[in-house]
């Protein structure tokens, strides 16, 4: 388990530098946080790290987006805030995702977490005043 302080979007690059380096390229990375913490600014910043070329939106409503390198990479997206039932994730194809060998960046993953592979890399970010926040990395 790791834990990184950011004192503000200036701190949030370098931040990410260090999380880039513990999440695996084909796994399924699980972001925890209450709205407004940051998790969509946080995949942004994980995706620009790594080479996304396309713009990176919350897929809100469409429940996955999916992102390209700029060395052919594929990554998938997820925020499943707006969910109202597990079967949705199913209906959804989430397996073909998760296995895909691809890496999945998933928000508001306590609404689908019985689906999360146990390999998964587990973020929570706490907000600990005004732009502040504290995130904490575990490799499950």
């Amino acid at each position: 388990m790791k834990q990184i302080d950011i004192k503000g979007l200036g701190d949030l690059a370098d931040a990410v530098e260090q999380i880039v380096e513990m999440i695996p390229p084909d796994g399924v990375v699980a972001l925890y946080g209450q709205m407004g913490a940051g998790k969509t600014t946080m995949i942004r910043e994980i995706c620009r790290q790594l080479g996304v070329v396309d713009p990176v939106t919350s897929p809100t409503f469409a429940l996955v987006n999916e992102y390209h390198t700029e060395g052919g990479r594929i990554i998938y997206h997820f925020d499943f805030y707006r969910i109202g039932k597990i079967e949705e994730a199913y209906d959804l194809g989430y397996e073909e995702y998760f296995y895909s060998g691809n890496l999945c960046l998933v928000e508001w993953p306590e609404k689908i977490e019985e689906l999360l592979p146990e390999d998964h890399v587990k973020i929570t970010i706490d907000i600990t005043g005004g732009e502040n926040r504290r995130v904490t990395i575990e490799e499950l």
